[in-house]
């Protein structure tokens, strides 16, 4: 086996056993099947352009090519030409299995079925990362990069399946070194026979090879990957539990990124069943307003809000007081106690805000400015029991109202709005809050706007989509749920000059018979909190039939003309509907006592879009734009590389003086042939040589090259031992010159781009077509029995 063919089976073998690390990811491992037998046919078209030889560009386009074929013969064969030509349809059929795919890792705890989405995302990541690693192990010939796609790919398992586990570190690991000692093992064969000690018996000197340094390159490697093994079982190492936190070290520091704390809900919520996240029991008696807060997200980007990245720091014994919240403004201590269930895995602490205080097990971080705990060096809420002391603030109407301006700073931070927001969004917050008199009358406008007064519709089938445009296709459409609702009223509040955010957690669950609630799945829930100086940061509830609205939003405060959600306004109808509205179709009873009207996912309006299908038209006219350039440039890239080949690294010795003397006299005829100087077949090679010189019009010293290499080829024909001559493939890069330098530019552009001497590869194909069917002629009648003889 030559040194290159046992670089792509050693990185076939190591892409495999990576692979093995997503094993744990689902509950059916015949994926692995699949990618090992694509992975094995995308190997086989490398090694088999690499031998051609095809450029490296070439090769890489042929893997990908046939890569893209299989995935289409196992995922989109019906929406595929003739089953197997990818076409529109086919990268259609791709987006929506991705989506799905997408889709389902958020609706399954690990191990997740596996379905046709999430086979795709599979075979498909691990075929990518296998030519990644077959591109650079063996058609660059450089093993140690390719240690960088296998570690994204382990790296992914890992992180997703929390904690990679030893068993797929050491698989990994193995297939890398065993990649890196193949390569090794050729480097050294190129240098010919590695010295490896004395014979120790007759004949032992001829098996000959790499025998010492590959033996100490596994020793070293053993050694290497047991150190690794041993290293996770001291405090901080790699693959530790220490090395997973958010935190760094065990200190007070650290920073929490942002990361969208939605994707976390929807790795361990399961939103087509309802099933009990939590039990809560609190000290007040009224839990109506017994939100539960996971996270805020504060940082607007035009196309998802998200949490900001924050310092960390260990959990304080008191928390800090809240930011904002007056002395004057009345708040009630309470306490609660949450159980969450053993299934439920969430990096963020679910607590009702604002906390003052909590008492949990574990290793947790406090962010102080959204005053939330996060989980540190892989620790979740997965069966924690923990008691949270807050605060129940209860602001009046008044004290909003004549709330001071906030600080410029915070003021600056929270205000933000991309500027790719539309316009209308502003837009129509202004229409909304016209003749407001402050920012409270303007926050509660906008609340009763979407809940009551706006002809808004609550739908949590609803396809709205993401993006800049996403808002404003909710303000048109007028229908949505909760995640809509309060992104709509949080960017609103932005373009106002309000300081705003967008929580994240439980809406109040379900009161149990033994005083505690049930908060479900279908309780999640999201909601907007605006800034008010002398009150801190403040619910609203814009959502129609979720959660509740509070108190301080219902009262009118003196002077101002707020509507009274609890009292009909002058233009509305008193005359019985036709139809339920979307308030009575779930009543706050249906949803205490019911666990919930209609199932509704955090997730669904991240997931969810109209428009998902947008780019699938021009990656199509992209990549037809691109087969057509390729094309196109196909007699050029074949003229390269064909030149390529000639005047490169041949042998040196007498044997191979022929071969490489006839190749660069091919390549100098043809060449001349590109430029306008037809080959002479009958003419030897002194007088073709002589016929360039002239028609080309050539200077001296590129007309000597040219003699040089014709006499070179007569020495090798006619010599009776041809021996090497040095500096062949420079006459004829230099004799080349000349030609084109004595042409025009239009001769020149031809010659590059549609060079003559491709005409070649039609009477090659001719050629062989000729000799294959005198093949199946001569071999006709040997099948036929002669008349008269019977079997």
């Amino acid at each position: 086996m030559s040194g290159r063919a046992r670089l792509a089976l050693c990185a076939w073998v190591a892409t495999l056993l990576t692979a093995c690390a997503m094993l744990p990811l689902v509950d059916d491992v015949s994926w692995l099947l699949q990618v090992a037998i694509l992975l094995g046919i995308q190997t086989i078209v490398g090694a088999g352009a690499r031998r051609v030889p095809l450029a490296w560009p070439l090769t890489v386009a042929a893997q990908l090519l046939v890569t893209l074929v299989l995935l289409t013969l196992v995922f989109a064969r019906e929406q595929a030409f003739f089953g197997l030509i990818p076409g529109p349809d086919t990268f259609q059929q791709f987006g929506t299995l991705l989506q799905t795919g997408t889709d389902d890792v958020g609706r399954y705890a690990i191990p997740a079925p596996l379905s046709d989405g999430i086979r795709l995302m599979l075979v498909g990541g691990a075929l990518l990362i296998g030519l990644a690693v077959d591109t650079l192990a063996v058609t660059f010939r450089s093993a140690a990069p390719a240690g960088l796609p296998l570690l994204a790919l382990y790296s992914v398992a890992a992180g997703l399946a929390d904690g990679g586990g030893r068993v797929w570190f050491l698989l990994a690991a193995a297939g890398y070194l065993l990649l890196l000692l193949a390569e090794g093992r050729d480097r050294l064969s190129q240098w010919g026979r590695v010295f490896g000690g004395g014979p120790r018996a007759p004949g032992e000197q001829s098996a000959g090879g790499a025998i010492a340094p590959v033996r100490t390159g596994r020793r070293i490697g053993a050694v290497a990957l047991g150190v690794a093994l041993l290293v996770p079982s001291f405090d901080g190492g790699l693959l530790s539990a220490a090395g997973s936190g958010v935190g760094s070290g065990s200190g007070g520091g650290g920073t929490i990124s942002a990361v969208n704390p939605l994707v976390s809900l929807r790795d361990s919520l399961n939103v087509d069943e309802d099933r009990q996240v939590m039990s809560v029991r609190n000290s007040s008696e009224d839990t109506q307003d017994l939100y539960l807060r996971i996270v805020a997200l504060d940082t607007f980007d035009g196309t998802a809000w998200k949490p900001s990245q924050r310092h960390i720091e260990d959990v304080p014994k008191t928390f800090p007081n809240p930011l904002g919240l007056g002395a004057d403004v009345r708040r009630t201590e309470i306490t609660t106690t949450i159980a969450a269930a053993n299934w439920y895995a969430q990096d963020w602490l679910p607590m009702p805000y604002p906390a003052t205080g909590v008492k949990i097990d574990g290793s947790w971080r406090f962010e102080p400015v959204g005053r939330t705990l996060v989980g540190d060096h892989g620790q979740n809420t997965r069966g924690a029991r923990y008691t949270v002391t807050s605060l129940d603030v209860q602001p009046t109407a008044q004290q909003l109202a004549e709330a001071p301006k906030p600080d410029p700073a915070l003021v600056r931070e929270f205000t933000q709005v991309p500027e790719s927001l539309p316009a209308i969004v502003a837009r129509t917050a202004r229409e909304v809050t016209t003749g407001s008199a402050n920012d409270y009358e303007r926050a509660v406008k906008l609340q009763d706007y979407f809940a009551v007064s706006g002809g808004f519709r609550y739908d949590t089938q609803v396809q709205v989509g993401s993006g800049s445009n996403a808002i404003a296709r909710f303000l048109r459409d007028k229908e949505g749920f909760c995640v809509h609702f309060s992104f709509a009223m949080a960017s609103m509040a932005r373009t106002l000059g309000i300081p705003a955010r967008v929580a994240v957690g439980f809406a109040p669950g379900t009161p149990q018979p033994d005083g505690t609630v049930s908060v479900g799945l279908r309780d999640a829930h999201a909601w907007p909190e605006l800034y008010f100086e002398g009150v801190g940061w403040t619910r609203f509830e814009p959502t129609p039939t979720r959660g509740s609205v509070p108190e301080y939003t219902q009262s009118q405060a003196p002077g101002s003309d707020i509507p009274n959600p609890d009292v009909p306004s002058q233009n509305a109808s008193v005359a019985p509907s036709d139809s339920a509205s979307a308030s009575e179709t779930c009543t706050a009873t249906q949803r205490r006592l019911d666990g919930g009207c209609a199932s509704e996912s955090t997730q669904a309006a991240l997931g969810q879009n109209d428009d998902s299908d947008w780019w699938l038209a021009p990656l199509a006219w992209t990549l037809g734009a691109l087969a057509l350039l390729a094309l196109l440039l196909s007699p050029m890239l074949w003229r390269l590389r064909i030149r390529a080949v000639r005047l490169g690294a041949h042998g040196r010795g007498d044997a191979d003086a022929t071969v490489h003397a006839l190749s660069v006299w091919q390549e100098l005829t043809d060449s001349a042939w590109d430029f306008g100087i037809s080959p002479e077949e009958s003419q030897t090679p002194r007088k073709a040589a002589a016929r360039i010189v002239r028609l080309g019009r050539l200077d001296p010293s590129a007309a000597d090259a040219v003699h040089r290499v014709a006499d070179a080829v007569e020495q090798v024909l006619y010599a009776p031992s041809p021996r090497p001559t040095a500096g062949l493939a420079e006459d004829v890069r230099r004799a080349t010159e000349a030609l084109r330098t004595a042409v025009g530019r239009g001769t020149k552009l031809r010659a590059m781009f549609v060079p003559r001497s491709t005409i070649r590869v039609v009477w090659a194909l001719s050629a062989g077509w000729a000799a294959l069917s005198a093949r199946a002629l001569a071999a006709r009648p040997a099948l036929r029995k002669p008349w008269g003889q019977h079997g």
